[in-house]
């Protein structure tokens, strides 16, 4: 499943849509935006004459939402705080098709974030979370949910943002749960020791994270995967997945390890980026993927995001148009089945490409057809043309 044909024709069948079950930390982004033309005669800040307000989940939600977007049947739990926030968070699950069981926690606020944004940047982040510690009657509540649906999950993701839910006691309960029905597991982690993930299929730190919990400097690279590839083995993983931003995505086993190098984009905001990946890694692995496969699908997930505003989720279409880049790259193929058309088609929007379409029976080709085509080229950056089928023909102009 390396070859790109191969995953292109995954990502078009939405990746046999798996059933993945995410875990973790939910969350709801909040955007307020708007222009700052002058400075506070209160105190040397900014004043934003705020404009749209926007909310989108995040932490485990956006990996949900992620999921959704390339064809995977997602279910996703957490904590809430059985409020305003939970149901908006709710609602907006619900809009993308993604099922949820929430355990309200009251007294706690769901967690959420809020940023203030002038153009592309970032004025000031408000956080809005309970402090660390949930019931144990929470947590029971939340494996016994787990249970129920875990044997019928084609991939476990646990999704850390260290807001409390992935304590030792479920991080090792679901675990262990999913080995005895064979079921992958896809971490994303966090904190300052990774044995409570031990036993998990892959756990996807980044170059900070996994430089956090060796005790080394993330600048020495060599150094850093050798550390990871010992904790690889001392975890009991299959895999380690490194993400180290321009550089790429590292593939770490025991015994090996693999570098994949980033796609160059323009960063405009990273927010939701890690999530992207783990998001492609679990439904790619859910599809029979190979590991260094999947690292690459979400090396070219990650970016896409990064060049958006805001936490927005990936969809299908924008990852089959990056990934058909690097297929049609120099191609001069005219005709061309439809599902290779939307490929390309996502992947010209993507870079911001305006797309003519102009048909007709063209079964003799003359003058004016020839006038329509150039007149048709000159109103964009690339021109499909679309020819009637015989049934068509025959129906305009007889037998």
């Amino acid at each position: 499943m390396n070859n790109p044909s191969n995953l292109l024709s995954l990502v078009e069948g939405e990746f046999g849509h798996p059933q993945v079950l995410v875990v973790g930390d939910l969350m709801l982004d909040k955007y307020v935006r708007g222009e700052v033309e002058r400075i506070s005669p209160e105190a040397p800040v900014p004043v934003l004459r705020a404009g749209r307000h926007s909310e989108q989940p995040g932490g485990a939600a956006n990996v949900a939402m992620n999921l959704a977007g390339l064809g995977a049947q997602v279910t996703v739990m957490g904590f809430g705080g059985g409020d305003a926030d939970q149901s908006a968070l709710e609602t907006r699950l619900r809009d993308a098709g993604v099922k949820f069981s929430n355990v309200a926690c009251p007294g706690s606020p769901t967690t959420s974030k809020l940023r203030v944004l002038t153009g592309h940047q970032q004025l000031l982040r408000m956080d809005y979370e309970a402090k660390p510690g949930h019931s144990a009657r929470a947590a029971a509540t939340l494996l016994g949910q787990v249970t129920g649906v875990l044997a019928e999950s084609s991939l476990v993701v646990l999704s850390d943002y260290a807001k409390g839910v992935l304590c030792e006691r479920v991080c090792r309960t679901i675990i262990a749960g999913a080995g005895a029905a064979h079921v992958p597991v896809v971490v994303d982690p966090k904190g300052h020791d990774f044995a409570r993930y031990r036993g998990a299929t892959v756990i996807c730190p980044d170059a900070k994270e996994l430089a956090t919990v060796t005790g080394g400097p993330a600048s020495d690279l060599n150094r850093l995967l050798t550390a990871g590839q010992a904790m690889t083995a001392a975890l009991g993983l299959e895999f380690m997945l490194v993400t180290l931003g321009e550089k790429g995505i590292a593939v770490l086993r025991p015994d090996s390890r693999r570098h994949i190098p980033a796609a160059a984009r323009q960063v405009y905001d990273v927010s939701g980026a890690g999530d992207t990946v783990v998001a492609v890694l679990a439904v790619a692995l859910a599809s029979g993927v190979t590991i260094e496969a999947a690292a690459r699908l979400a090396n070219v997930a990650a970016g896409i995001v990064i060049g958006k505003v805001e936490t927005v989720p990936i969809q299908r279409g924008e990852l089959l148009g990056a990934l058909s880049q690097e297929l049609q790259s120099g191609s001069e193929e005219k005709v061309i089945p439809t599902e290779v058309l939307m490929a390309r088609l996502a992947g010209w929007r993507s870079r911001g490409l305006q797309v003519v379409l102009t048909n007709g029976c063209l079964d003799l080709l003359h003058i004016g057809h020839i006038a329509l085509l150039e007149q048709a080229r000159r109103l964009g950056d690339r021109l499909i043309v679309a020819v009637n089928s015989d049934k068509s023909v025959r129906r305009l102009k007889g037998a």
